[in-house]
């Protein structure tokens, strides 16, 4: 790292607190080991980066919900020291219904916005696309521009104390129907509000199977208008996701994508046009899409030209942090400080973060 080159207004994220132990614990056995993880967390929290694969429905503390659920009246699905185990993708995608349904207040979204802030900042990152899916928060249903309104307030005021830039990106679920999705870009458009950035679609594709015909018309729609458009893709569908994401829904990003490694054509296809993966290795492993870290393709992907950039998914809800998901990955794959700079650059890119943002972040990167 340069320590004597300085990039004025861009946020670093250095901190001056500990690693938790949390993160000391899954990085190394000894005490050594310990130590070294503890230089190396540091060393990446300070790596300028961007997230553009993190959900704001996957920030909720366990106990910040049971003290909402109290107040409301509602009982826990679980204990609350076995909420976050979750039996596989449906009943995680459950889980995110029932959290949503307690942040039904101006105020409760407000503070889990800002709180996305300051976790994002805690990781070191100077930017990050943020999912919501609407359909998620029933106490928001039919009120699109109250609730954006009220995930701005809290960025806003993160931002206000030095916290980083965050855009929306307005997601569909992939059980909807065609008219369900028009109706949402047409809410979208007619607000233009600016901290909208993209139009999104997530879900469980293997439940929902082939969607993309049926949204084709909408995600065609966006782009002209402006908006940019993020698939998720490739996670419970095979290689054909991917595929019907690019030729069909125009993706300029793709979530996850990781199942495209089982098409070599389709792998090819990706590096060709450098269409960035937004890629969360530990939500696949969490989620059962691998059975292990050494079995994810993400550097077999990164080998053949892809542009894949590092994310935590739902960070809260699988115990992720975005140093952490670097850390283990270098560690795994051997990533050498090049590496790890490139993997960094492609998130800065794949953001739909402005010119100036972006100029910052990878000057700063310059700076690592």
């Amino acid at each position: 790292m340069a320590a004597a080159c300085r990039c004025p207004g861009v946020w670093f994220g250095r901190s001056k607190e500990r690693p938790s132990l949390r993160h000391q614990r899954r990085i190394g056995g000894t005490r050594l080991e310990h130590l070294e993880s503890t230089s190396e967390i540091v060393r990446l929290r300070a790596l300028p980066k961007a997230e553009v694969h993190v959900h704001l429905e996957g920030c909720f503390e366990p106990a910040v919900l049971e003290q909402w659920a109290r107040h409301a009246g509602v009982s826990m699905p679980r204990p609350r020291e076995s909420l976050l185990r979750f039996s596989g993708l449906a009943d995680f995608l459950h889980f995110l219904d029932w959290a949503c349904g307690l942040a039904s207040t101006k105020e409760r979204l407000a503070e889990l916005s800002y709180g996305f802030s300051r976790r994002l900042a805690s990781s070191g990152a100077g930017y990050a696309d943020l999912i919501v899916n609407p359909t998620h928060w029933r106490a928001w249903h039919g009120r699109l521009a109250e609730m954006i309104d009220a995930i701005d307030a809290g960025l806003t005021a993160a931002e206000q104390d030095g916290l980083p830039p965050v855009g929306l990106c307005i997601s569909l679920l992939r059980t909807q129907s065609a008219d369900a999705a028009a109706e949402l870009l047409d809410g979208l458009l007619a607000l233009r509000h600016p901290r909208v950035v993209a139009l999104s679609i997530d879900g469980n594709e293997a439940a929902a199977g082939r969607t993309g015909p049926r949204f084709a018309a909408t995600f065609r729609r966006a782009g002209a208008a402006g908006l940019r458009r993020t698939v998720h893709a490739g996670e419970s569908s095979g290689p054909e996701g991917v595929r019907d994401a690019i030729e069909l829904l125009q993706a300029d990003r793709i979530d996850h994508g990781v199942r495209a490694i089982e098409d070599p054509e389709l792998v090819a296809l990706l590096a060709d046009r450098q269409i960035p993966l937004g890629i969360c290795p530990t939500s696949n492993i969490k989620l059962g899409v691998y059975a292990r870290i050494e079995d994810h393709p993400i550097d077999r992907l990164r080998r053949a030209g892809v542009a894949v950039s590092i994310n935590t998914d739902d960070p809260e809800l699988i115990g992720a942090s975005l140093e952490s998901e670097y850390a283990t990955c270098a560690r795994v794959f051997r990533w050498s400080s090049e590496d790890l700079r490139a993997l960094a650059r492609n998130s800065i890119d794949a953001s739909f973060a402005n010119t100036e943002i972006k100029t910052k972040l990878l000057g700063a990167l310059a700076c690592w």
